[in-house]
């Protein structure tokens, strides 16, 4: 698609807003070291952002169900938990974990955070006993906020975690009995009335601001450290691609041109989004819950993913865009209810987590007054790497967009040096957004991490404008509904069970989710296991999840290579298709 009147205007558009003079210069500055690209523009801590949103009032910000919250609301809210963790001791520096459904109060906890410079530590809501375990003694936070169901998970190992570092615990959405210095939620905000506010602070654009765990190749999960400059960049790096898309679409208009994708517009509505993914990833929280808040919008979360009923919110409330993994696009689309639901509100539908299929694309295209979209991105980068939505996601369906101005971009190929436009390779960028490594993880750091260069594991090629296509992962994965399912982490809760001589796990190929997790086993010598009790037995150990779905018992050792290591693309090839045990 070079050189069409579309990338005429995409790249016209592209040089204005970045230029000298443009909201989105940039400039090269020393982080950690290394050379880096910031935005001229860009705030120095999301705290800003978030203080910024008092001028919302009574606006409606947060709505869960039947409940409703407005920004004063909630602004109130937050300077109440603010005052009670900084008068249990938690202050600039320190970490809060936050464990719980999408409720509101995962949203106060996260501004309160922040707020008295600690960052915040999402835990997965699907984590395990152990696995809960695991990331509070990785982490060590000063406070814990819990839901009662993740309370009960978590209580049989409160003793020995205390044992190592003290944790104030609050729990909300519970009436039942509270382990030792646990409060309930109500009761801590109430009684912060007679405390004093929370000290103001000077946070820097280097100061954590979360921790995110994303599943470990090497079985064991691994904290994402993220940063308020990253915070703040993959900000302004959502609002570059917005107004770039817009204001090459009114290039094309005013040139008489209308490109492919571009004829329809939304109707009316109320900005914000609906969102149907968990707040502890940095889709929920940097690609939704920040830019909704940085412009005064309404955050809709629902309680667990329905296609129905967030066709029902969507009408109902009218959000500008809706935030979920391509399944759920997919998902919404094909309910039999859509054609009699009003989702002309939607300017974009589309999401991160997974690619977005180009079938989808122009199923959305047809389907919706709005455009389709993705983003693709890591937890690493704070969020998107590239962008892609409107007429230049038609004309490009397999692309996941340009790269966003604020990272530098490698194609490196496997002898380490850098490929040419078109040719593969691992995809290496560096730029504000880059975390600033993991928690406890030096020799993970050093591999993944060269002179600011973040090894991203995916396999692609960037074409003549920039365009990013992406077409194999390095990284030994399962992406299964937008949820990162580490190979290494589901075959070491697999091991353990005593029957166990060899298991590999790889991607099955799924219709609704993407990829399924499956897995080839190989039993000792006369043992004997079932898949349901393999089920059961990995299902205590890890999150529902990785759990395999397709398990296959082999009569014969797996395949190796030279190395020894299990050749899994072959097993896929023999296997898939094949019935499953």
């Amino acid at each position: 698609m070079a050189n069409t009147p579309v990338d005429q205007h995409y790249r016209a558009a592209w040089d204005e807003m970045t230029g000298p003079e443009g909201p989105f210069g940039w400039s090269v500055t020393e982080v950690r070291g290394v050379p880096t690209r910031v935005y001229n523009n860009a705030p120095p801590n999301m705290a800003l952002i978030w203080a910024g949103s008092i001028a919302q009032g009574d606006n409606e910000y947060l709505v869960y169900g039947e409940e409703s919250l407005s920004y004063a609301q909630v602004h109130q809210k937050v300077d109440a938990l603010a005052a009670h963790l900084s008068s249990v001791g938690v202050g600039h520096g320190d970490r809060v974990a936050v464990s719980m459904r999408n409720y509101p109060e995962w949203v106060v906890t996260y501004w309160a955070t922040i707020k008295i410079g600690a960052a915040l530590v999402g835990m997965n809501a699907w984590w395990t006993t152990p696995e809960m375990e695991f990331g509070i003694a990785d982490s060590t936070p000063k406070a814990l906020v819990v839901d009662g169901e993740r309370l009960e998970r978590v209580a049989p190992v409160l003793s020995s975690l205390r044992a190592e570092n003290p944790l104030h615990v609050l729990v909300v959405r519970s009436e039942g009995d509270l382990p030792e210095d646990a409060l309930h939620w109500e009761v801590a905000l109430a009684a912060a009335a007679d405390l004093p506010p929370a000290p103001a602070l000077d946070i820097s654009p280097e100061d954590d601001i979360c921790v995110f765990y994303t599943s470990g190749t090497t079985g064991r999960p691994k904290g994402a450290v993220l940063t308020h400059r990253g915070a703040v960049s993959n900000l302004m790096n959502l609002a570059f691609w917005q107004t770039t898309a817009e204001a090459a679409q009114v290039k094309a208009v005013a040139a008489g041109e209308t490109p492919a994708g571009s004829h329809k517009e939304p109707g009316a509505s109320e900005p914000g989004s609906v969102l149907a993914i968990p707040l502890f990833h940095v889709t929920g929280c940097n690609c939704c819950l920040h830019p909704v808040t940085a412009g005064g919008g309404r955050l809709i979360l629902m309680h667990k993913w329905d296609a129905g009923v967030a066709l029902e919110l969507i009408e109902r409330y009218r959000p500008s865009t809706f935030t979920g993994v391509p399944t759920m696009a997919r998902e919404i689309i094909n309910h039999p209810d859509f054609d009699s639901r009003d989702t002309s509100s939607l300017s974009h539908l589309g999401g991160g987590g997974a690619p977005v299929q180009p079938d989808l694309v122009h199923k959305i295209e047809e389907k919706l007054e709005g455009r389709p979209s993705t983003g693709y991105g890591l937890t690493e980068v704070n969020g998107v790497i590239s962008m892609n939505s409107a007429h230049f996601f038609t004309a490009r369906p397999d692309s996941a967009g340009p790269v966003v101005p604020i990272l530098e971009s490698r194609i490196v190929g496997e002898d380490g040096t850098d490929q040419p436009v078109g040719e593969r390779g691992e995809l290496w960028v560096r730029g504000g957004n880059v975390f600033r490594g993991y928690l406890n993880r030096p020799e993970a750091n050093a591999e993944i991490l060269t002179d600011g260069w973040f090894h991203t594991g995916d396999i692609g090629y960037l074409d003549d404008d920039g365009f990013l296509f992406l077409v194999d992962r390095a990284k030994d994965m399962v992406l299964r509904g937008g949820e990162n399912v580490y190979s290494a982490e589901v075959e070491a809760a697999i091991y353990e069970h005593p029957a166990i001589a060899e298991a590999a796990v790889f991607a099955v190929p799924d219709e609704r989710l993407g990829e399924a997790v499956g897995v080839a086993i190989l039993l000792l010598p006369e043992a004997t296991l079932t898949p349901d009790e393999l089920r059961d037995h990995v299902r205590v150990l890890i999150a529902s999840f990785k759990v395999p779905e397709h398990i296959w018992f082999m009569d014969a050792p797996l395949p190796r290579n030279a190395n020894g290591k299990f050749v899994k693309r072959d097993l896929k090839e023999a296997l898939i298709g094949t019935p499953t045990a």
